[in-house]
C-alpha cells in the first residue's frame, strides 16, 4: 500500500507543479502578443529546451523505446527519423518562418496570397495534425496511469484521459504560451534527468558494457540475432519495405511543417535566436535519442517478453516504466516503485506539455486566421476578443480530442505520431516551401496543396489496415482496407507537391511577385518582421 501511495503522491507533486508554473504564468499573460508568443521574450536556449519538451512526446519516450524493446534494429529506425527531420526543420524553415510570420503558420502563407481562403485552408490542416497528434499523448496518458495504479480496466483508462483533456485545457487557457512554455522547459529538465539514471542503471547491470547488453537483449527477445538486424519489423516483404519508406518520408519531411513546433519559432526575438534555439534542441533530442536505444534494448534484456510484446499480450508502450522498475530492485520493491513513480511522473508531464503546445497551436490558428481573418475579414478585432476566441476553441478541440481518444486506445502512440507528421507533410509543408521559394506561387496552389495532402493522407489512413482488417487495428473485425500501407506517406506528400503546382500553373490570378519579393527580403533578413501586419 505504502508503494501505491508512494507512486501516487509523486505523480501528483509533478502535476500541481506544473499547475503551479500556468497559475504563476497566468499573471504576465495580458496582451495577444502574450498569449500567442510568450511576448517573444524567450532566449534561444529557453526555446530550445522548450521545443525539446515539446518534441520528445510521449511517443518518443514511451512508443520508441517500445519498439526497440520488440523490433530491436527496425525499432530504432523511428529515433533516426525523427532526429534527422530537425535538420529539415533548421536549413529550410526556422529562421525564414520567424521573420515572416506572427503568431501562426498561415501569416506567412496569407502576407501574398488570398487570406480568406489561405488561412482557412492552414487553420483546418492545423487543427487536423493538432488532433491525431493529441491522440497519441492521450492514448499514453490512459496506458500509464493504468499501470501506475495497478489495474487494467478500460473505465480507469477513460477517466485519465478525461482528465488529461481538462488539465491540458487548463494550461491554455489559464497560461497561454508562457504558461505551457515553462512547463515545457521543467519537463524537458525533467525527462533528461530521469532518462539518464534509468540508462546508468541498466549500464552498471551490465558493467558498462554495450556489446554484452545488446547479447543479452537478443538472447532474452526470443529472436536471437535476428534481433540486432534490420527486418524484423519491415523488410520481410516488398509492401513493409514500401511502408518503411514511407515513414521514413513522413519522419523527416513532417518535422517542419508541424504547427506546434512551428508557432516555437515566434516566441524567440530575433532570427539568431530561432536557429540558435533549434541548434539547442537538436543537442538536447539527439542526446535523448541515444538514450532511448539504451532503454529499448535495456527492456530488451531485462523484462520478459510477456510484459512488452503484444503478439504474446504485452504492452509496448510500457516498455520505458516497467524497466525503471526492474533496475530499481523489481516489483515490489521500495526502489522499484520510487523508480516507476519517478519515470512515470516524467511521462505524465511529458504528456502534460505537448498536449498543452498542440492545443494552443490549434486554438491560435482558430481564433487568430477563421476567427479574425476569416469571419471578421481582418477588420479591427480587439486583443481581447482574439484571446477570448482562443480560449474558448481550446475547450472545443480538448473535447473532440477526448472523444476520439477513447477509441483509439489500442494503437501503438509511436505509430499515431507518425500519422500526425505524415499529415503534416503531405498538407503543410508544400505549401510552406513553395511560399518561400517559389515567386509564381498562388492561393490556388496553396489550397490546392494544403487541402490535397491533407484529404489524401487521412483518406489513405481511413482505407489501410490501421483502421481494420488486422487484431490491432482500431475495428479489428471490420474489412475496408483498400490500401496496403499503414503510413501514406510515400503517396501523400508527393501528391501535395504535385497539386500544389498544377493548382498555380493553371490559376489566372493575377501575379504577386511584388509581394514575393518582400516576403523574400522579410524570410532572409527579417526586415520589418516586427511590425508585420496582414494585408
Amino acid at each position: 500500500m505504502s508503494d501505491q501511495f508512494l507512486t501516487t503522491f509523486l505523480f501528483l507533486s509533478v502535476v500541481a507543479l506544473t499547475v503551479g508554473i500556468t497559475f504563476w504564468a497566468s499573471r504576465q499573460t495580458k496582451t495577444a502578443t502574450d498569449f500567442y508568443s510568450g511576448g517573444r521574450s524567450f532566449s534561444g536556449f529557453q526555446n530550445g529546451l522548450a521545443i525539446g519538451g515539446d518534441y520528445m512526446s510521449a511517443a518518443s519516450f514511451l512508443g520508441i523505446s517500445g519498439a526497440i524493446a520488440v523490433y530491436g534494429y527496425d525499432g530504432f529506425l523511428y529515433s533516426i527519423g525523427f532526429l534527422v527531420a530537425w535538420l529539415v526543420a533548421l536549413l529550410l524553415v526556422a529562421e525564414m518562418l520567424r521573420n515572416a510570420g506572427r503568431y501562426t503558420m498561415a501569416d506567412q502563407l496569407a502576407f501574398r496570397m488570398n487570406q480568406r481562403k489561405v488561412r482557412t485552408a492552414a487553420s483546418v490542416s492545423t487543427v487536423v495534425v493538432s488532433i491525431f497528434y493529441l491522440l497519441a499523448q492521450m492514448v499514453g496518458a490512459g496506458t500509464l496511469v493504468a499501470l501506475l495504479l495497478g489495474v487494467d480496466s478500460e473505465a480507469i483508462k477513460n477517466i485519465t484521459i478525461v482528465g488529461v483533456g481538462i488539465l491540458m485545457i487548463f494550461y491554455v487557457v489559464v497560461g497561454g504560451m508562457k504558461g505551457t512554455t515553462y512547463v515545457q522547459i521543467t519537463k524537458a529538465v525533467l525527462l533528461m534527468i530521469g532518462s539518464a539514471l534509468i540508462v546508468l542503471l541498466v549500464l552498471a547491470e551490465f558493467n558498462f558494457n554495450l556489446s554484452s547488453l545488446l547479447g543479452a537483449a537478443a538472447e532474452n527477445s526470443g529472436k536471437g540475432d535476428a534481433f540486432l538486424q534490420p527486418g524484423l519489423q519491415y523488410g520481410s516483404t516488398l509492401t513493409s519495405q514500401i511502408d518503411f519508406l514511407s515513414l521514413g518520408l513522413a519522419l523527416v519531411l513532417g518535422t517542419a511543417g508541424l504547427p506546434h513546433i512551428l508557432i516555437r519559432f515566434y516566441t524567440v526575438p530575433t532570427a539568431r535566436d530561432a536557429r540558435k534555439s533549434v541548434l539547442w534542441a537538436i543537442g538536447l533530442i539527439g542526446a535523448f535519442y541515444l538514450m532511448t536505444l539504451v532503454l529499448g534494448f535495456g527492456a530488451a534484456a531485462l523484462l520478459d517478453r510477456e510484459a512488452v510484446d503484444p503478439a504474446v499480450g504485452g504492452n509496448q508502450n510500457l516498455a520505458s516504466p516497467l524497466l525503471a522498475e526492474a533496475v530499481g530492485g523489481g516489483a515490489g520493491s521500495t526502489g522499484g516503485a520510487v523508480l516507476l513513480a519517478l519515470i512515470a511522473a516524467v511521462a505524465f508531464a511529458t504528456i502534460l506539455a505537448v498536449v498543452a503546445g498542440l492545443t494552443l497551436a490549434s486554438s491560435s490558428s482558430v481564433a487568430h486566421d477563421l476567427y479574425k481573418g476569416v469571419l471578421k475579414k481582418d477588420q479591427e478585432v480587439s486583443e481581447k476578443d482574439e484571446v477570448r476566441v482562443a480560449r474558448i476553441a481550446a475547450f472545443a478541440i480538448g473535447a473532440i480530442a477526448i472523444v476520439l481518444s477513447i477509441p483509439a486506445q489500442r494503437l501503438n502512440i509511436a505509430f499515431l505520431v507518425a500519422l500526425a507528421f505524415a499529415v503534416a507533410a503531405s498538407a503543410n509543408l508544400p505549401a510552406i516551401i513553395y511560399n518561400m521559394f517559389w515567386r509564381r506561387f498562388n492561393t490556388r496552389g496553396a489550397t490546392w496543396s494544403i487541402y490535397g495532402g491533407l484529404i489524401s493522407a487521412v483518406g489513405l489512413v481511413l482505407l489501410s489496415p490501421v483502421m481494420s482488417s488486422l487484431p490491432t487495428s482500431m475495428f479489428p473485425d471490420a474489412d475496408f482496407a483498400i490500401f496496403p500501407l499503414n503510413n501514406p506517406g510515400i503517396v501523400s506528400i508527393p501528391l501535395g507537391f504535385l497539386l500544389g503546382y498544377i493548382g498555380t500553373i493553371t490559376s489566372r490570378e493575377p501575379s504577386a511577385e511584388e509581394r514575393f519579393t518582400e516576403l523574400e527580403v522579410r524570410a532572409l533578413t527579417g526586415a520589418g518582421a516586427e511590425g508585420a501586419t496582414h494585408h
